[in-house]
């Protein structure tokens, strides 16, 4: 049975940490019937929050897909972590909806997540409905948040609703466009509502705020700008034709408030994912690329006809399999089809077809365009893949993800556990984008990397209870990165002669500092045929190969430039490969003389705190050689904003929790790569060469 995709509306739901994604999606899931009773995160029992990790934790970590009917529409919804280890979560989910609502804490307003989050929304061009939740909270303030969100997101709030009485007072909203007031009893059931005249003590505040929200709104069409400036009465339905457009161009955000604990609010966030954000064919369809990544200029047309084209984005494993959560950009999807994995070539067969809802799942026969759904048992698939028609094989543009800043190295407590292990951690990558594994070539250590120690930490958590597999965890390692300061002129020749033919290389270069963020650059500047011309590729290769250990520590050398200015060769004895092994020992001899230096990677940490503590939390992060860049005082505290060298930050939720009473938060993310002061460098070479020496033994 052909759906009408116009009725679809994807969403995702995100957020900081801590703002009420999960309650609200709870909210959402009980007015739509999905669920009878609702489950509280606190009590580790949201229906998203399904991890055993979560629950305890009472934290999102991986995004979890659900779907549910309002006003006769499928609201498909992913549910979003908010911790910054797991923002990959938002950026993968972000790039498959169509539309988002961005929950922020009344009283904590714009947090740093939610920045980040924002960003990835913009970069995603997904139209968004904001909803400030948590009114009922101490400190809590509508019109705060709202100037937050101009200020520090850049971004046009569109206020939809007002807010009647706050903090413990806060009994409901008056909705804007049709000047009537929601208001709640105090049951906690969301259908307890009487909708009523506005009070008397606002009606002044809401013709303003309508005002303003019908001036913005008709800026989006000409005719009803012109009616307006006529001085005629302009529809509701002609003003939410508008708000849609203007939602859709994201020109402006509609901007909801509620309590979602107290069940306050949320049918008019439900009634404007509705009405303002876009079904998936309002959306601008995702380009086709080559394989090279380039755009062809072909596009996934969102229609159920057209060949089919959709991306996998989420590797889950459970009891049941491997499950690939996908998104149909176009064509249709039927049980037992053949179809095609443009990156590694292979055709698979779809064995079945479900629907998620949270962990429990409904099989379905056929999926269309518009349509996410998770495929079971699929073998070769990975994040990011394309699936589609064999007949007509396109690629959709990829996913980029993050470079990981933190390592630990892991070994099974039991003899004989390393398979086990190995084939759990194979499952683990597939899994999570961000999450690394590799294998130490001199140690033979298996090392972890990921985005943050929470980010590890629960992955340890998951081979030890998920797969069975108690493990020992060495002491974090940084990643560090090396680079040189001096610009240095220098002539390597590779000669050997052994019988036969011979080999002979002859390069003359400069090795200089490239430009920050540069990672290895290469450039001939031959001239006269001395390094003939089909050698080059074989020079470039030799030092890009060469780049991944530095002389200081073996830690990767960045920002490197390489230039080819000279050098010689022989008819008979030279080739690609005496050219790459010359370009190898000149790295090797000219490196050291090159001014290396070892570079930590600094932090963006945002700390929150009640004032009373500021003092000593300020104190700790400039021990920590951090460097303080600004703070903001707020209701319930002050935000401190620094940056701080990832090597100081182990361990610091515990110290932050000992000197504000358990009252402080931080957030954390990497800012850029700076050169270590020597002391530190000193005694971090001195420990890798140990680390190394004794793995080699």
């Amino acid at each position: 049975m052909k759906k009408d995709i116009t009725r679809y509306r994807n969403i995702g739901i995100f957020a900081h940490v801590d703002a009420g994604k999960t309650t609200t999606t709870e909210r959402i899931l009980k007015l739509t019937g999905k669920i009878h009773k609702i489950g509280e995160v606190h009590d580790g029992a949201a229906t998203t929050d399904f991890m055993e990790q979560e629950q305890e934790r009472g934290i999102t970590i991986q995004s979890a897909a659900t779907s549910c009917f309002w006003k006769e529409h499928q609201l498909n919804i992913i549910d979003t972590p908010g911790h910054v280890d797991f923002t990959i979560e938002v950026y993968r989910s972000l790039k498959v909806l169509d539309g988002g609502i961005g929950v922020f804490c009344g009283s904590g307003g714009v947090e740093p997540q939610s920045e980040t989050n924002w960003r990835y929304a913009n970069d995603s061009k997904v139209a968004r409905i904001i909803y400030v939740n948590k009114l009922d909270r101490t400190g809590a303030d509508f019109f705060r948040v709202v100037k937050q969100v101009e200020e520090i997101l850049a971004a046009q709030p569109l206020v939809m609703v007002l807010p009647i009485g706050t903090e413990l007072e806060f009994k409901g909203v008056v909705d804007l466009l049709t000047r009537k007031a929601w208001i709640w009893d105090e049951s906690g059931d969301p259908l307890n509502y009487e909708i009523t005249d506005v009070p008397a003590n606002m009606k002044d505040q809401v013709e303003e705020y309508r005002e303003a929200l019908v001036e913005l709104a008709v800026e989006q069409d000409d005719e009803a700008m012109m009616k307006y400036l006529d001085g005629e009465e302009i529809s509701i339905e002609e003003i939410q034709r508008c708000i849609r457009k203007g939602t859709r161009d994201l020109v402006f955000f509609p901007t909801y408030c509620g309590s979602s604990f107290k069940n306050k609010g949320v049918q008019l966030v439900l009634d404007a994912v509705v009405d303002y954000l876009p079904n998936p064919t309002e959306v601008n369809p995702q380009p086709e690329v080559d394989l090279e990544g380039n755009e062809t200029g072909k596009f996934a047309i969102v229609d159920p006809e057209k060949p089919l084209r959709s991306l996998a984005f989420k590797i889950m494993d459970d009891r049941f399999g491997a499950l690939t959560f996908t998104r149909l950009y176009s064509g249709t999807l039927n049980k037992g089809d053949t179809i095609l994995n443009t990156a590694t070539g292979k055709t698979e067969r779809i064995g079945r077809i479900v629907e998620m809802h949270a962990n429990s799942r409904e099989e379905v026969d056929s999926a269309q365009a518009g349509d996410i759904v998770a495929l079971v048992g699929l073998k070769n698939v990975q994040t990011g893949h394309t699936l589609c028609d064999p007949k007509q094989p396109a690629t959709l543009e990829p996913m980029v993800f993050p470079d990981p800043v933190i390592s630990i190295a892991v070994f099974p407590k039991k003899k004989g556990e390393n398979e086990k292990m190995g084939a759990a951690l194979t499952k683990m990558v597939q899994e999570d984008p961000s999450f690394y594994v590799e294998t130490d070539q001199e140690s033979g250590e298996t090392i972890m990397k990921g985005m943050g120690e929470l980010h590890l930490d629960i992955k340890v958590d998951i081979l030890r209870r998920t797969y069975g597999v108690e493990v020992e965890v060495g002491k974090p390692q940084v990643a560090y990165r090396e680079s040189i300061t001096k610009v240095l002129q220098d002539s390597y020749t590779h000669k050997k002669q052994s019988g036969g033919s011979g080999q002979y290389a002859k390069i003359d270069y400069i090795i200089e500092p490239g430009e920050v963020g540069s990672s290895f650059q290469f450039e001939s500047k031959v001239t006269g045929g001395n390094v003939p011309r089909e050698f080059w590729p074989a020079v470039q290769k030799g030092f890009a190969t060469s780049v991944d250990k530095g002389p200081l520590a073996s830690f990767p050398v960045v920002d490197l430039k390489v230039t080819l200015t000279d050098g010689g060769y022989h008819p008979v004895d030279s080739s690609a490969i005496a050219f790459e092994i010359a370009a190898k020992a000149a790295y090797r001899q000219s490196l050291p003389k090159a001014g290396p230096q070892l570079l930590e990677p600094i932090m963006k940490v945002d700390v929150f705190t009640p004032e009373d503590y500021m003092g000593d939390v300020i104190g700790d992060l400039n021990r920590r050689r951090g460097m303080i860049l600004g703070q903001e005082a707020g209701p319930t505290g002050v935000r401190i904003k620094s940056e701080v060298p990832l090597s100081e930050m182990f361990g610091y939720i515990g110290d932050l929790r000992t000197m504000s009473s358990g009252r402080g938060q931080f957030s954390m993310s990497f800012s850029h790569y700076a050169p270590c002061p020597k002391n530190v460098a000193e005694e971090v070479i001195a420990e890798t060469k140990e680390r190394l020496a004794a793995a080699a033994s």
